[in-house]
């Protein structure tokens, strides 16, 4: 199963680093923020990844074009011509496709435009700037089980996110905007969609957490995954430096990888 990550937004909330990068590739740990993301989908063994690029691309395409230059110790030897030795050149068994989905796509679009590189099978969607310990075998099984078109992962935090609406067997009734008076679930993004969310799309200027996902609630098509453990946006330079910090003291719960 392919996952699809979004990464072509502006980042304004955190301008102070996405003025010279597209969200995504602000480091978390002395990495980018999408590359602990691919890691942990990795981790259960999703390794093909299809990357929804805009704002500033070249820096994300750049980045992962030099992957070796990032992770393996290299020799220039000079007196060869310049000849370049990769020492360490193990890495992850990822299948990287990125995808120019606009400058100023919306969501919606953006996975609109994504489509041919997923094909007619389900595929997984998550924003590129969130963090978690979901179970993604368990989310999977989870969507497979229930054969609605959508699954989406409700958490519980207190943010000014799309608020979900959900019943006893988890299906969500609506999703609409957050009001003064509402709980805190919200839609964490770990997404699980069959094919048929692209007939959802009408083109580049859908949000997709405005009218595709209201109409799946609507049907009764879309699904919540409630995760009760660790989910992290980094929104703005504070989310940032708490997620910076995590990492340093030994207590960031999405490096499994490392465990």
């Amino acid at each position: 199963m392919k996952v699809v990550i979004l990464a072509g937004g502006f980042g304004t909330r955190i301008s102070e680093e996405s003025y010279l990068k597209p969200k995504p590739m602000v480091e978390i740990g002395g990495k980018p923020i999408i590359w602990h993301i691919m890691k942990y989908y990795s981790a259960f063994g999703y390794n093909e990844f299809v990357i929804c690029c805009g704002y500033k691309q070249h820096v994300i395409k750049e980045w992962f074009a030099d992957y070796y230059m990032h992770t393996s110790d290299i020799t220039f030897d000079f007196s060869m011509g310049g000849e370049m030795i990769v020492h360490k050149n193990y890495t992850e068994p990822w299948k990287v496709t990125l995808v120019d989905t606009g400058l100023n796509t919306m969501t919606g679009g953006r996975v609109k435009r994504i489509k041919k590189y997923v094909g007619n099978e389900p595929f997984m969607l998550t924003y590129g700037d969130g963090v978690s310990n979901v179970d993604l075998n368990a989310l999977v099984e989870f969507h497979k089980s229930h054969g609605k078109v959508a699954t989406i992962t409700a958490v519980n935090v207190g943010q000014q996110f799309g608020v979900l609406d959900i019943d006893n067997s988890g299906t969500i009734l609506r999703f609409r905007e957050k009001q003064d008076l509402d709980g805190s679930v919200i839609n964490g993004g770990f997404m699980v969609l069959n094919p048929e969310i692209f007939d959802y799309i009408e083109g580049d200027s859908t949000v997709f957490e405005k009218a595709p996902l209201e109409r799946l609630a609507s049907e009764g098509n879309l699904k919540a995954y409630e995760h009760p453990g660790f989910w992290k946006c980094m929104d703005t330079t504070r989310d940032r430096n708490q997620l910076d910090e995590m990492i340093a003291e030994g207590r960031a719960p999405w490096m499994i990888w490392e465990e």
